[in-house]
């Protein structure tokens, strides 16, 4: 690839604005901030920019409101929509936001044919079916951040709890990304310990719960506007995986063809990321339990994509 890479972020909002930031700091890529505010993706791609001679990095960040600029683009994030209030249930975003993600991803495949999108807009899951469907892209290159961001905070709760250092914590979460989300507890190890065996069956439930309402205890806290930095560190990563070609397993948002016992659904599951995008679903040996609630979660998704074809 001649040059820097492009990422472009749809939606200057906390998240895209955050978003920005940390690829500048890596100075690996070059970055387009677009919105349809004008003035705003301008002034926080400036903002961003000046932060350069302290912070030491010299990648372009550039403020649009057009998308003639995003020509190029390597890795697309779109995150603009409209958020969650607190009380509402991310379901209740879906026709709403159905017509934006809609609209903002045939610009983008208009100028940059070949990127691969990373969708955040919620509800998250039924968004990724729209991007695929308006785009025509094969399921390699359409993946939904979710699964990172509802591990962390898996990871951040079993961390406090056992008050060890959440680099040894390892847990992962799967379905989609709601209330119906399966964090397994079997697979949560620090250091390789099962969380199992140093955790209460009271306790273990009470942090899967706390996980599973993880968006909308920081949305209620916020009073107004939803999580960002989390969320943001989330995008960040599966583009460092992607770019920088990690392989990386992380459990995104993938679109499972018979995976799982599942068929046309983009659900939460471990995947392999790297510079073709998707390039492997991971299938773990689930207990029956387990595999119950994804398939229950697979529901919950089926049911909001089927409302978007109604």
């Amino acid at each position: 690839m001649a040059g820097k890479s492009k990422v472009t972020v749809v939606g200057a909002g906390n998240i895209g604005g955050t978003v920005a930031l940390h690829l500048a700091l890596r100075n690996y890529t070059d970055v387009v901030l677009l919105d349809i505010v004008e003035g705003l993706p301008q002034g926080k791609a400036l903002d961003i920019l000046e932060s350069g001679p302290i912070e030491r990095f010299d990648a372009s960040v550039v403020g649009t409101n057009s998308y003639e600029d995003t020509e190029g683009t390597d890795i697309a994030v779109i995150t603009s929509g409209k958020p969650r209030q607190p009380g509402m249930d991310r379901s209740e975003l879906l026709n709403d936001n159905q017509e934006i993600v809609s609209s903002v991803t045939e610009q983008l495949v208009e100028h940059s044919p070949d990127c691969i999108i990373i969708v955040v807009a919620n509800p998250l899951d039924a968004m990724c079916h729209v991007v695929m469907e308006t785009s025509g892209f094969p399921r390699e290159r359409v993946i939904g951040m979710a699964g990172i961001l509802d591990t962390a905070r898996y990871r951040t709760f079993i961390a406090q709890e056992l008050d060890a250092s959440v680099r040894d914590v390892f847990a992962l979460v799967l379905g989609g990304h709601g209330d119906t989300m399966v964090p397994l507890p079997s697979m949560a190890t620090a250091s390789g310990v099962p969380i199992t065996q140093m955790l209460s069956e009271d306790k273990v439930d009470e942090i899967v719960q706390r996980t599973r309402q993880g968006g909308a205890e920081i949305v209620d806290l916020l009073g107004s506007g939803s999580a960002f930095y989390a969320p943001a560190a989330a995008i960040v990563e599966m583009i460092d995986a992607i770019l920088l070609d990690q392989k990386r397993i992380l459990p995104c948002a993938a679109y499972l063809q018979g995976e799982y016992g599942i068929n046309d659904l983009f659900v939460g599951v471990p995947v392999k990321l790297g510079a073709g995008g998707v390039e492997e679903v991971i299938e773990l040996d689930l207990t029956d339990e387990e595999r119950e609630e994804l398939e229950h979660s697979a529901d919950d998704v089926r049911e909001m994509v089927e409302v978007l074809h109604s």
